[in-house]
């Protein structure tokens, strides 16, 4: 099962050796002192490890130095070969001897390391061990200089980034950080009849860690990272046990649970705790002195759907958002995001679509800030009276001096 390769030794036409490298064991607690990784590191990367599950050599073949021979040869091309065939390179090989019917005389010639013996389980089936009395050796090489220190770095090389391609992102919060997070998001409103699995609180927590890992936030891709989180994050969710498995597991949701989620779940909440969030990470907003922008963008993937935000250009948050309503422009969505933010002293700016008198009046009289908006060929009168007006007053003041008069228009 899995990936594997097969290799034969010949010499005259005659077979002198076999070889057969597969897929590494999935827990062994030697091997992952000897690397160093991390759990979530072993968990993306260990197609990057090799296990020599077989090598046999005929006994009419039994000369001195030909199993350590084949060995070197086939260590040679294994990496490369790997590639080929599964299209990532691999960095460590590991094998199991039984002590009572071998030495593993040919691994330490070839340059292995003895780990020591394993626990003596068998993995059954899934999540389950069971012992069978017979510990092996474990014997461990790398397979190029340094592949202990890739496997527990942050980047792969090109080579092996194959390997964690089609795999979910990570989410990189502790414990403790979903466990916040889920209880700033503990007030969302509940659409739903009955008592769900997962509580609304915990499924807006995993959405916005994907958010951050860069998931696509489609309900597959969502439910994908969420079966990806580890059963500490698991439990700081609050996720249901699952009581079908000997061991303990937690249920990740489905995708038609982050389906009805996206659908149903209620925007401005979903603003307030995002921002309540957002507070708590960075601590409060001092609006005097910011510099606030506000634009509208085309979400991707949305068929259409336009949404208005704002952003602190000096401090770097975010600070509210708005749809663009159907049939309308940004215009009205603008200003609503602008009466839901503190801008005493903040400079508000936008593009010209925004440079309208009602949205100057809202940053001014309303809100306390001052604006600074562009103006070009979509308002001819505007920029027509701008360009009298700065020519009248070109002497009026220095364009260098400190002190940056308002116009109203």
């Amino acid at each position: 099962m899995g990936e594997q390769l097969r290799y034969v030794a010949e010499y005259q036409g005659q077979w002198v050796a076999l070889l057969v490298w597969n897929a590494a064991a999935y827990k062994l607690k030697l091997r992952e002192q000897w690397i160093g990784w991390s759990d979530r590191q072993k968990k993306r990367r260990l197609p990057l490890a090799v296990n020599n599950s077989r090598f046999f050599i005929p006994e009419a073949f039994h000369i001195p130095n030909l199993a350590s021979r084949v060995m070197k040869l086939n260590l040679q091309r294994l990496s490369s070969d790997w590639e080929d065939a599964y299209h990532h390179a691999v960095l460590i090989a590991e094998t199991f001897v039984d002590p009572e019917r071998f030495r593993g005389t040919t691994y330490k010639a070839s340059g292995w390391t003895l780990l020591g013996q394993t626990q003596g389980f068998q993995r059954s089936r899934q999540d389950f061990y069971e012992p069978h009395h017979k510990p092996k050796q474990l014997w461990v090489r790398e397979l190029q200089p340094g592949a202990r220190t890739i496997l527990r770095g942050r980047n792969l090389p090109a080579a092996c980034q194959a390997c964690e391609a089609d795999r979910a992102p990570d989410g990189a919060q502790a414990p403790e950080e979903l466990r916040q997070m889920d209880r700033l998001f503990g007030d969302l409103p509940d659409w739903r009849r009955r008592k769900g699995d997962h509580s609304i609180s915990s499924l807006v927590a995993v959405t916005v860690c994907a958010m951050m890992c860069k998931v696509c936030l489609g309900q597959r891709d969502l439910a994908a990272f969420a079966r990806n989180l580890t059963r500490e994050q698991r439990i700081a969710l609050r996720f249901p046990r699952d009581f079908s498995k000997r061991i303990h597991t937690y249920i990740a949701p489905s995708e038609s649970t982050f389906a009805r989620l996206l659908r149903h779940l209620d925007n401005a909440a979903l603003q307030r705790a995002l921002l309540r969030w957002q507070d708590h990470l960075l601590g409060k907003r001092d609006s005097a002195g910011d510099h606030v922008s506000v634009d509208g963008k085309e979400l991707l993937n949305s068929q259409g759907l336009k949404v208005a935000s704002a952003y602190s250009v000096t401090q770097g948050r975010w600070l509210g958002s708005e749809p663009v309503a159907e049939g309308s422009n940004e215009i009205p969505a603008v200003q609503a995001v602008l009466k839901r933010i503190d801008l005493e002293g903040s400079l508000v700016t936008a593009d010209a679509l925004n440079t309208q008198a009602e949205t100057a009046r809202i940053v001014v009289q309303e809100k306390g800030g001052d604006y600074l908006l562009p103006v070009k060929g979509n308002q001819p009168g505007v920029q027509k009276n701008v360009r009298q007006l700065h020519k009248s007053l070109s002497r009026a003041f220095s364009p260098s001096g400190h002190n940056l008069q308002r116009l109203h228009l």
